[in-house]
């Protein structure tokens, strides 16, 4: 009873959380003249992503290095098919031509630089500082753009007036009375997040457990899923609400964020002994993170938007990858079957369905 109480607080706390947090984000974007894009790429990208770099750390400071990488790779998975597709389903996201032309080819090079760090089965501590340092340059080369594409629109607007009218104005938010009630909510909806998280991840586990799951299921699936709780209430939230440039931005931003500062910082925290990555981490799940990274432009591509039935299709396949580990863990004699099907027969047709619809689809989809 008390892990049905946890969950169903859990969910509350979630919805409310992310009820707060777009609302206060979106404001905070206007009021600063900071795109909704990069505010979901940054504020609230990171912080949603609070509940994986709490698990990440806490895992290596507990001696569980193995699970810091397992976590954030299964996370990102969760993200991208879950998180976009079930979003997708509620209203299809139009995709910011950024996104298409920079965030997701940065998410992908993440991907593809953690997969080449791991192939010695280990992140070193230099490893953690190369990560960390490209978080921090990533975050501070978004806000600065933002900042001087909103000046660069100002000064077209007012060709006259001299640039640094609008440098003083960029330096003093507007509605500068309520920013501290912007802040408030960011931070509220925040510590929701991260609270309901973790009482939802406490209650699934306990379930998982009582029902006989194994730990390897447990942590790609429950804990990994349980941590993105946070970036599930909040695109959610944020395509209801309209704010789809937040849907889609806290997604990507959060899949690189968990790359390059949850591990970052979890390397660092390992020291000299460094990050073990588990050999069936790297022989299968760590590449389908690098393959649902590489899925996104395609999709993003046709159209510019992620279309309800491209929503399907996420989701289906994450259906399909959480099935997989399930017969694998348990070595269940469908395993070999279901594995013909999914690489002889739906892979290929969704291939073929996205190139057909790449092609045909205009160009001229609406991106703004």
């Amino acid at each position: 009873m008390l892990n049905v109480l946890l969950f169903v607080a859990g969910l509350v706390a979630l919805v409310g959380g992310a009820e707060l947090l777009v609302r206060g984000a979106s404001r905070l974007a206007l009021a600063f003249g900071i795109s909704p894009l990069v505010v979901g790429l940054t504020i609230v990208a990171f912080g949603t992503s609070a509940p994986e770099m709490a698990i990440s750390a806490g895992a290596v400071l507990g001696g569980q290095t193995d699970l810091a990488v397992g976590n954030v790779v299964g996370s990102n998975i969760f993200n991208v098919l879950f998180v976009l597709g079930i979003s997708a389903l509620i209203a299809p996201l139009v995709v910011h031509r950024q996104v298409i032309r920079q965030e997701v080819p940065i998410l992908i090079g993440a991907s593809l630089l953690l997969a080449v760090l791991s192939l010695d089965g280990r992140l070193t501590l230099f490893d953690g500082a190369l990560l960390l340092g490209l978080v921090i340059a990533y975050t501070v080369f978004l806000v600065v753009q933002s900042r001087r594409e909103t000046r660069d629109a100002g000064v077209a607007a007012h060709g006259d007036a001299p640039a640094n009218e609008y440098d003083t104005a960029l330096q003093t938010p507007r509605g500068g009375a309520r920013l501290p009630v912007q802040l408030a909510l960011i931070v509220i909806g925040l510590g929701l997040l991260v609270v309901g998280s973790d009482w939802l991840v406490t209650a699934a586990v306990a379930f998982a457990t009582a029902l006989g799951v194994s730990d390897v299921v447990i942590g790609l699936t429950i804990v990994a899923a349980g941590t993105s709780m946070p970036e599930v209430a909040t695109s959610i939230a944020a395509a209801i609400k309209g704010e789809r440039d937040i849907a889609v931005g806290n997604a990507i931003g959060s899949s690189t964020f968990n790359i390059l500062g949850c591990l970052g910082l979890s390397g660092l925290l390992a020291g000299s002994a460094g990050l073990v990555v588990p050999p069936a981490l790297l022989a299968f799940d760590l590449w389908v993170m690098v393959a649902v990274a590489l899925a996104c432009l395609p999709i993003f591509l046709s159209g510019r938007e992620i279309a309800r039935w491209e929503g399907g299709v996420f989701l289906a396949y994450y259906v399909a990858y959480v099935a997989y580990l399930i017969l694998a863990a348990q070595s269940h004699a469908a395993l070999p079957a279901f594995s013909s099907v999914m690489m002889g027969f739906v892979v290929p047709l969704t291939v073929i369905t996205l190139v057909v619809v790449l092609i045909r689809r205009p160009t001229g989809a609406p991106a703004h």
